[in-house]
């Protein structure tokens, strides 16, 4: 005959940490570099806290709010480079930001559609705008260039990242994209597309941060000289 067990008090159970903002994003966080942005979702967080979906949103408004947060908390870890001219500075910089987009699946798909609030992100734009200051860019022209600095990076983050595994039509292996549209240049012939025909290997050369590096530095060469439209302060 079994002696009779007693039962636990639920006092005797260990006590959940508190629920806090920073508990939430560290959670989502882990989440990423474990599967990837796409599976961090408010149900999926609560579940590793240990509570229910409506807590998480007393700290955090949405999924899209939530990955805002995380994103950063990434940026956070940036570092302005030191020395040098400032055009090479801003490169530097810039590919430091797309290669910590690079390293966390999801993050740059994420970052397109993010609006830069958060105080790391903010002081990234702030960063860039000084070195473009530096450079004797004017502000208005300085501060419209680095938003299209920080697009064609994120842009091109997104572009290259690996799949996410709910992009069912994504390609499955790096490079399957750029083949596709050699593919698709080849399919056409030259009497459709004459052009892309005739110069498909230099329109494709390249690795994605080459073409991206590029891309900077024509903007740099023309932001000091392309004029501001006549634009109103919004409130």
């Amino acid at each position: 005959m079994q002696a009779p067990t007693s039962p636990v008090s639920r006092r005797e159970r260990p006590t959940k940490p508190p629920l806090s903002k920073e508990a939430v994003v560290d959670v989502a966080i882990a989440l990423m570099r474990a599967e990837g942005l796409d599976r961090v979702t408010m149900r999926r967080v609560a579940a590793a806290l240990d509570t229910g979906p409506a807590s998480i949103y007393v700290y955090v408004a949405s999924t899209v709010a939530l990955h805002a947060e995380v994103l950063d908390r990434v940026v956070a870890d940036l570092a302005v480079p030191e020395g040098g001219a400032w055009q090479d500075r801003v490169q530097q910089l810039l590919h430091a930001y797309g290669a910590l987009l690079d390293t966390h699946r999801g993050l740059a798909r994420s970052a397109l559609v993010v609006r830069p609030t958060g105080p790391a992100m903010l002081g990234l734009f702030d960063a860039l705008l000084g070195l473009l200051l530096e450079g004797g860019v004017e502000p208005g022209r300085g501060s419209w260039c680095v938003d299209l600095l920080l697009l064609v990076v994120t842009a091109a983050a997104a572009e290259h990242a690996e799949p996410g595994r709910d992009d069912v039509d994504a390609p499955g292996e790096p490079g399957d994209g750029l083949a596709a549209v050699r593919a698709g240049i080849a399919a056409s012939g030259p009497d459709r597309l004459p052009h892309l025909a005739a110069h498909a290997d230099v329109a494709l050369s390249g690795t994605p941060w080459q073409r991206a590096g590029w891309q900077v530095q024509a903007i740099l060469a023309g932001a000091a000289r392309s004029p501001l439209p006549e634009t109103e302060v919004r409130p």
